[in-house]
């Protein structure tokens, strides 16, 4: 299975997304910035997933804040396609923290304006 689209395809569905990340949400919860344009994360800490002895992946989770605002939440994956956590049978790191946009958004691109 191939996880690579074109620029073309990830501009349709980035502006999609965009257009339509406030009105799938309930009135209460317009405007509220509760779905991120993007999350930015050091390649660092990538790597350390990656790095884990038996992964194999990475897999994302969304994960949400009391304030309701929503986050990217990565593990790795092992072989057997579980999640690699801290406590059951491996060392392993949770990555989250990453620069939400907004407000901490990155230059203009395609898959941003």
């Amino acid at each position: 299975m191939s996880h690579f689209i074109t620029l073309s395809e990830a501009e349709d569905m980035t502006s999609r997304y965009r257009d339509n990340r406030n009105s799938i949400l309930g009135e209460d919860y317009q405007g509220q910035e509760i779905l991120p344009v993007c999350e930015t994360f050091d390649r660092e800490a990538f790597d350390t997933v990656l790095e884990q002895e038996g992964c194999q992946k990475i897999r994302i989770y969304y994960g949400m804040e009391e304030d309701l605002k929503v986050h990217a939440i990565i593990v790795g994956v092992n072989a057997e396609d579980e999640d690699m956590l801290p406590g059951i049978g491996v060392e392993a790191v949770i990555i989250e923290k990453g620069m939400r946009c907004p407000p901490m958004c990155p230059p203009s691109s395609p898959l941003n304006s």
